[in-house]
């Protein structure tokens, strides 16, 4: 049963409670994830079963894809629809398709993001929603994160009647591809500073994580039909094809014998740097992750599976 499986995170719920679901239904306490997402957002979240618990550090880095609706006019105190309204003084001016793309290129790239208070990001050892919970605000680095595409696909109907504020709003769809540890958030309410406005996230669903995308992803009710029926091989991602994005050594009868015993493997790789991490496989399969050492020449084994 070891591998990793693409769940649709359903809004309501947070990563924790899919984890929990996950670990009642396939009966195993050897569970883990890639990468938190908001209740309030739906979408991706990649749960790592059994050995592949083992391989989260190889992934969690793994670049996102997101669809969202930003929504301007107001900013709340969580950077999202679930807080409440925090007064600015903005006003809600006409905003165009055109207005935000003419602003786009200047989010696109490396760029500095201050962590929202409402955050799992831990500062000397306190996770900052809980001081944020607490009315406590402290000072956040700005750490830089990178944004691949960023692109306003349409203007949504006017949500003027369905927001709480009774404020006129207007929602934009964004799509967006970014690095690990990118704050959409954040990123809706620098798009409406930017624009002279407040804005906040409105929806948001995680599309892709590295090569895992939606398109292959089973809700939890799915999955628990799926394990009734002892089918759970056929939506399991292989270990090999969840790392596929590192370099593949296949390894002889020999060579998978010395690194079963941790024996460094005698190999000069013309395209790997010194450091760069290797999937060593039997060519189907993984057998362990090691790391190439330039200077011997060598292949060191990290982390042995078989």
């Amino acid at each position: 049963m070891d591998g990793i499986l693409i769940i649709d995170k359903p809004a309501g719920i947070t990563s924790h409670d899919v984890v929990a679901r996950c670990r009642r239904i396939l009966k195993t306490k050897r569970i883990g994830h890639t990468g938190t997402l908001d209740p309030f957002a739906t979408g991706v979240v990649v749960i790592l079963v059994e050995k592949a618990t083992r391989l989260a550090q190889f992934l969690d880095k793994d670049a996102k894809e997101y669809e969202a609706v930003a929504r301007f006019g107001f900013e709340t105190d969580t950077g999202d629809r679930t807080g409440e309204l925090r007064i600015m003084n903005y006003e809600l001016r006409d905003i165009s398709v055109e207005d935000i793309e003419a602003v786009l290129p200047e989010f696109r790239g490396e760029i500095l993001q201050t962590p929202p208070m409402y955050s799992a990001k831990k500062i000397e050892g306190k996770k900052l929603y809980e001081l944020a919970r607490k009315g406590i605000e402290i000072e956040r680095k700005a750490v830089k994160v990178n944004i691949y595409d960023l692109e306003v696909t349409e203007e949504l109907q006017d949500s003027a009647s369905t927001n709480d504020s009774g404020l006129k709003t207007q929602d934009f769809r964004l799509k967006v591809s970014c690095s690990a540890g990118t704050y959409i958030r954040t990123l809706a309410e620098d798009l409406g500073k930017k624009l002279g406005t407040g804005a906040h996230l409105a929806e948001l669903r995680r599309t892709k994580a590295g090569k895992l995308s939606l398109e292959n992803a089973v809700t939890l009710e799915k999955l628990e039909e799926i394990v009734k029926e002892n089918k759970l091989g056929e939506i399991l991602v292989s270990m090999n094809e969840a790392v596929s994005h590192l370099t593949e050594i296949s390894l002889s009868e020999n060579e998978i014998a010395k690194i079963k015993n941790g024996v460094k493997l005698r190999k000069e790789l013309e395209n790997s740097k010194n450091g760069d991490f290797l999937r060593l496989t039997d060519g189907e399969n993984l057998l362990a992750i090691g790391f190439y050492d330039e200077a011997e020449k060598k292949v060191q084994p990290k982390m042995v599976l078989v």
